[in-house]
């Protein structure tokens, strides 16, 4: 079996390609109409892939307890750049222990995202 997506339901999609694309960094793979009323777009790069889909209005629902997380080669840059493009920090940054560093931000639609670093 392997992992191929996370799924998120987004109120905007040009919103939310933007946030995945030029904030986390992911690729625009595919978009298209996905019937009258919908549209999907697939971004990532490799074999995992973060799937969003806009639905017409009043089915949109945000996902309590989604985190997606993302690895970044270091925290003190991408708080830079999260500050840089107005995004706020949810919470953190963390330091567990002495292996990973982590903060949360959230993207256009509530969903958590983490960024973090490997020591």
């Amino acid at each position: 079996m392997t992992y191929c997506w996370t799924t998120i339901m987004v109120k905007d999609l040009d919103t939310s390609i933007a946030f995945y694309r030029d904030i986390v960094g992911l690729p625009v793979n595919r978009r298209f109409n996905a019937g009258p009323n919908g549209e999907i777009a697939f971004l990532g790069a490799g074999e995992t892939q973060v799937e969003l889909i806009q639905r017409p209005s009043g089915t949109f629902v945000i996902g309590n307890g989604i985190t997606l997380g993302f690895a970044v080669d270091s925290l003190d840059k991408t708080l830079a750049f999260i500050a840089d493009h107005g995004i706020v920090v949810e919470s953190g940054p963390f330091q567990p222990n002495d292996h990973i560093k982590f903060f949360y931000v959230q993207d256009p639609d509530g969903v958590r995202v983490q960024f973090s670093e490997s020591m």
